[in-house]
């Protein structure tokens, strides 16, 4: 059976959380759409889909994107990270592990996007100050906390050296061990 008109699929190829994945996906579908329906992978949340609110945040070639205005063409041969691809053998990422040392979520629902955007941000400036923590998390919004123990967990970790800085054993830079292809339809 054909498809209705205006529906084009593609196939896409993505490293989601060190694993290979390839899919066929319509052409309009949004990356933050594919990680949730098609891959299962539900950390990154629907909010605004406009890019204000950061719920969607996921790691894209190790930089912090909004998921829900990025097609999953767009990503076709790239690595994605998800919050549910950093933690590894069972230990949190140091931005995770800081984040709950910190009491630095509430309702938990921003907590994935935040999280990424500031290992993203801690990557890049790994020994970041508050004027820097609190511009760089600017397009993550939480409505429950105030920032402020969001804002002493992320410079915690910079204080510690940085996102990686805790990062042990044969993870690479995102904490991820090396997956298996998986074909999805």
């Amino acid at each position: 059976m054909s498809e209705p008109p205006g529906r084009t699929r593609l196939t896409v190829t993505l490293t989601v959380n060190g694993s290979r994945q390839v899919a066929d996906v319509e052409a309009g579908t949004t990356l933050l759409g594919h990680l949730r329906d098609g891959l299962g992978l539900t950390a990154a949340n629907h909010g605004c889909d406009t890019t204000s609110c950061g719920a969607c945040t996921v790691l894209l070639d190790g930089r912090s994107v909004k998921s829900c205005t990025v097609l999953a063409a767009q990503a076709d041969g790239r690595e994605v990270v998800t919050a549910e691809g950093l933690a590894a053998d069972d230990r949190p990422h140091p931005v995770q592990e800081s984040f709950r040392e910190h009491h630095a979520l509430q309702c938990g629902y921003c907590t994935p996007g935040m999280v990424l955007a500031a290992v993203s941000l801690l990557r890049e400036q790994p020994d970041a100050g508050e004027r820097e923590v609190r511009c760089g998390l600017r397009g993550n919004l939480c409505r429950c906390t105030g920032y402020h123990n969001i804002i002493r967990a992320v410079l915690a970790v910079a204080a510690r050296g940085g996102p990686d800085s805790a990062v042990k054993g044969d993870r690479d830079a995102d904490g991820l061990r090396a997956g298996s292809e998986h074909r999805l339809s």
